[in-house]
């Protein structure tokens, strides 16, 4: 989402412009870096907690809470964002210059990264920003674990943060899929955003990633619980997804059409149905409108007497959510949060896989030894079995091969970012997921009680 006086309010004249909004991310090689989001669930520390708040339970946004917290980190370098009266991000600023802090609709706490150029650049990002929030956070008794899904606490438990975009969604998710509103509340994702240096680079990294988004769903599979129990699956953040909204997400197939490019992802994006104009300040609800419609002038009561500009198609291309979303970068959507090893894994695969020319036609050849719908079904089963699920010569076959090509590409970096694969080749030789080690515990040590995993899991310094 745009913040206030930073749209750009030219109106829109032809899709040219719109192809341009794309086509303005092609970078040549030398200038193509990293970026990771990464987000994680709050809680109440059990110690903190009493009459006020229950142990573990996810902090609200006041009193004493996620809104608070964002008051204890506004400074010199983290410059408030406001949604009316209410703080609900900061932007970096000096030190922090291309980094932003800002609240999922439940109140997960996300790191966007600033453009690195190594992946020991996002470790020390991601440790440093760990460090930073770690006193504060404490104060206001509050912790934070990085788990794909919600393990506790049900829907109607999960706090909502004051931000008018998410009140538009919150209203809109259940006319279009059973599962949107867990999506917003109770997952937690990292993603690892990356650049291309034209059309073709873009369409083929597009491809790829996308075919293999549900094997890197599999290896960081970290969310095998709901509402205080085992669910049988081990991506309870990737079977959300799954009944969302699937006008906006998921594989869609014009990705892996011949032909696809800027001009294909945005006629798909403009059948995306809105959610939101951003005018002066203020969302009004534009949900089930077409984008396109309101293009060609076709009058549609919320947006009437408005004229679309590329401003709002930047902030539409936000409410689009694909396995792989185009931006002027791409981002890779398909992980659970988890470990930070793990989590700077996720951005090693890709980095692995996607930055050097010939390991890019490598592992496209591999996917291509497969119809793109194998990719697509296989999305649907990790998350029931993760490493298990079936495919042609074994998951973890295709894993393995997958994660030699991406040690290659990283040594032909030399910046000796190879070991960062290591949690990933574990998984791949068959040791246990991030999900299934916390089974393990469910039904051992914990004896089907849920609750330890939140400390268990939480960021320690």
């Amino acid at each position: 989402m745009s913040n206030p006086g930073e749209s750009n309010t030219t109106l829109i004249e032809n899709k040219a412009q719109l192809v341009d909004v794309l086509a303005r991310g092609s970078k040549p090689r030398h200038e193509w870096r990293i970026g990771t989001e990464h987000e994680k669930f709050g809680f109440r520390l059990p110690e903190s907690a009493g009459d006020s708040f229950a142990p573990f339970a996810p902090p609200a946004y006041e009193p004493q809470g996620i809104g608070a917290l964002l008051k204890a980190l506004e400074g010199p370098e983290w410059q408030a964002i406001y949604d009316h009266e209410n703080i609900i991000g900061l932007k970096g600023e000096g030190s922090q210059k291309g980094r932003s802090i800002s609240l999922e609709p439940a109140g997960q706490f996300e790191l966007s990264g600033a453009p690195v150029q190594t992946i020991q650049e996002t470790e020390q990002e991601m440790m440093a920003h760990f460090l930073q929030i770690s006193e504060p956070a404490r104060k206001l008794g509050i912790g934070f674990a990085p788990l794909g899904f919600q393990p506790l606490w049900k829907r109607n438990e999960m706090p909502w943060m004051p931000k008018s975009r998410y009140a538009i969604m919150r209203r809109y998710m259940p006319k279009v899929g059973q599962r949107g509103l867990d999506m917003m509340t109770r997952t937690c994702t990292v993603q690892v955003n990356l650049d291309f240096s034209d059309e073709a680079d873009m369409a083929r990294k597009m491809r790829v990633s996308l075919a293999l988004q549900p094997l890197i769903t599999a290896l960081m599979a970290n969310s095998p619980f709901a509402d205080g129990k085992a669910t049988g699956r081990l991506s309870n953040r990737a079977f959300a997804w799954l009944d969302t909204d699937n006008q906006r997400s998921g594989q869609p197939p014009v990705f892996f059409e011949d032909g696809f490019g800027f001009e294909r992802y945005v006629e798909w994006a403009l059948d995306v149905p809105m959610y939101f104009v951003n005018c002066d300040g203020r969302h009004i609800d534009a949900t089930g409108c077409s984008f396109r419609k309101w293009l060609s002038g076709e009058i549609q009561a919320p947006l009437e007497g408005l004229t679309p500009t590329i401003g709002d198609f930047e902030d539409h291309l936000t409410t689009a959510f694909p396995d792989v979303r185009l931006k002027q970068f791409l981002e890779m959507r398909g992980a659970d949060a988890g470990r930070p090893e793990m989590m700077l894994a996720q951005s090693a695969f890709w980095v692995g896989l996607l930055y050097d020319a010939d390991v890019l036609l490598a592992v496209e050849a591999l996917v291509k030894e497969q119809p793109w719908e194998q990719y697509r079904s296989l999305a649907t089963s990790v998350v029931e079995s993760a490493m298990e699920a079936p495919f042609p010569g074994g998951l973890r076959s295709l894993a393995k091969r997958v994660l030699e090509l991406s040690e290659r590409g990283l040594q032909k970096r030399n910046y000796g970012e190879e070991y960062y694969l290591a949690p990933l080749y574990e998984i791949a030789d068959g040791a246990p997921t991030q999900a299934e080690r916390w089974l393990e515990l469910y039904n051992g040590a914990w004896q089907g009680d849920v609750r330890p995993i939140f400390e268990e899991a939480a960021i320690r310094l």
